[in-house]
């Protein structure tokens, strides 16, 4: 299934080497990661526990411009929005059981000037999806349940993006679809084909011995999708 957007590769440094963070993303971005993905975890939502805005903050000021698509897994979520805006997050995705007003949460984001993701695990259905598709710059589909990096990918997330992208493409509104969970060169192209633009890759990446070559894969790997 095509897209109307160009495809993203966005490594997640939940697998990275933490004690030498910075160098990793400038690897994996030279090595042509479109985005970096920020997990965030709060040993309440999820059960594990990462990092903050101010680790988001250090990597700004230490000069990382890219792109950040920050992935909160945080319960209750609206305190810690204005934080990761400030700290310079791009992208913000929440899950609608972190909130009790989606509505207002999707809002906040915007509002503070980044754009809004919504995530559903696995065993979350899109009902709420139509509901605030306007509010929505970005749909993430988790392809395992969220806590844990280096999870098989779940098969049936396929149908979810696929539906995803029906309701995305009814919307008429450029919005990114993305997937996160067990993503690498094997299934890349499935997951282009049931509607994804944007695939998060977490140990796949940083778990290779070498970024470069393993996202040139993923990248000839959607180049024959």
């Amino acid at each position: 299934m095509s897209t109307a957007l160009p495809y993203w590769i966005a490594p997640s440094i939940l697998s990275a080497d933490f004690s030498r963070l910075g160098e990793e993303i400038h690897n994996v971005l030279a090595a042509g990661a479109d985005v970096i993905h920020f997990d965030v975890m709060d040993n309440h939502y999820v059960p594990n526990l990462t990092i903050g805005p101010l680790v988001l903050e250090s990597l700004r000021n230490a000069g990382i411009s890219c792109t950040m698509d920050v992935h909160l897994m945080v319960k209750p979520v609206d305190r810690l929005i204005g934080d990761f805006i400030e700290a310079g997050a791009d992208i913000i995705s929440v899950h609608p059981e972190a909130t009790e007003h989606l509505h207002r949460t999707l809002t906040l984001i915007r509002e503070g000037g980044a754009k809004a993701g919504l995530v559903f695990n696995p065993a979350t259905p899109l009902t709420v999806l139509p509901e605030v598709l306007e509010l929505v710059d970005l749909v993430l589909i988790m392809s395992v349940n969220p806590g844990f990096g280096g999870q098989a990918f779940i098969a049936s997330s396929l149908t979810k993006l696929t539906a995803a992208r029906a309701l995305i493409d009814a919307g008429g509104r450029d919005i990114r679809l993305e997937i996160d969970g067990g993503i690498k060169a094997g299934n890349i192209a499935s997951a282009a084909a049931a509607g994804a633009d944007t695939f998060v890759a977490g140990s796949a990446i940083f778990g290779s011995g070498d970024y470069q070559q393993t996202i040139a894969a993923m990248r000839a790997a959607l180049a024959a999708a």
